[in-house]
């Protein structure tokens, strides 16, 4: 049976959805996502009550499999049972507790309480990711030092508190102890996010302060679409700084002896944009 359309909308108040986050789960378009649940579109098809009613219903039932995981504490060996109740408090009330009970094939951050749904990358946002990680991994073993290069997934407890865990895409963390075995504890010195249309609100904004106030030294944004990278240099208070897909960008934690090369980086998923 369909849910109605107010408790769909209760719900997506509820879990903290954006449209563009129902749409790419549910395959409705967003366009139609955002007529419904605005009011606009009033009687939609049984169909897509269905394909919108079937995301809500799978979030708000227990999971055969969850996560049992370490609490990602330094020095901490405590294990977690495997729970099956989540996703049942209001948004802004989460906790590590409730992130761990989680499926691990569910991917989440939570920020501040809060659970974001973090949808499949796309191929484009892989190939820039792995791309430019090779690239940063390549300068380390060639000047060696203690900065270490991690790409997504990977737990990081930005504040060291048990509100927030975010997954960045590339990261270089430079002080070792923060590094431990289930996550890295604290800010990292620099962070690379790849935006997409579901994410670039949270990345451009909320991701944003948080990695300020935490401590990060350096943020990168990388938006595809447009083709450009806007770089926070927060430690030299040089921000933001706009470059194109044909510029090379200093990675400034290394005082710029790093350049990361964008023409490079587009000849490598110029194929993309190829296509029709």
């Amino acid at each position: 049976m369909s849910m109605t359309i107010a408790e769909m909308k209760e719900l997506k108040k509820e879990l903290g959805y954006t449209y563009a986050q129902i749409s790419d789960l549910s395959g409705v378009p967003l366009g139609t996502v955002q007529k419904i649940f605005n009011g606009t579109t009033s009687s939609p098809r049984y169909e897509t009550l269905q394909a919108l009613s079937k995301i809500f219903t799978e979030r708000t039932q227990p999971a055969p499999e969850t996560r049992a995981d370490y609490v990602c504490e330094p020095n901490s060996n405590y294990l977690r049972e495997a729970q099956s109740d989540y996703m049942t408090k209001r948004q802004g009330e989460y906790t590590l507790e409730d992130y761990y009970k989680i499926p691990e094939d569910i991917r989440v951050e939570l920020i501040d309480g809060v659970i974001y749904d973090m949808t499949a990358p796309a191929s484009v946002h892989q190939l820039i990711t792995g791309y430019i990680y090779s690239e940063l991994l390549f300068h380390t073993k060639s000047h060696g030092g203690d900065c270490l290069p991690m790409v997504s997934p990977v737990d990081v407890q930005l504040d060291c508190d048990d509100k927030t865990m975010v997954e960045p895409d590339v990261i270089i963390v430079c002080d070792r102890d923060k590094v431990i075995r289930h996550c890295v504890y604290g800010a990292p010195d620099f962070v690379i996010e790849v935006l997409s249309p579901s994410t670039k609100k949270k990345d451009a904004f909320i991701k944003l302060n948080k990695y300020q106030n935490a401590g990060v030294q350096e943020y990168w944004m990388i938006d595809p679409k447009k083709k450009r990278v806007i770089v926070y240099d927060f430690a030299h208070d040089d921000y933001p700084v706009l470059y194109s897909f044909d510029d090379k960008v200093p990675v400034q934690i290394w005082e710029g002896e790093c350049l990361i090369d964008f023409k490079e980086v587009y000849e490598h998923i110029r194929f993309l944009y190829e296509r029709p």
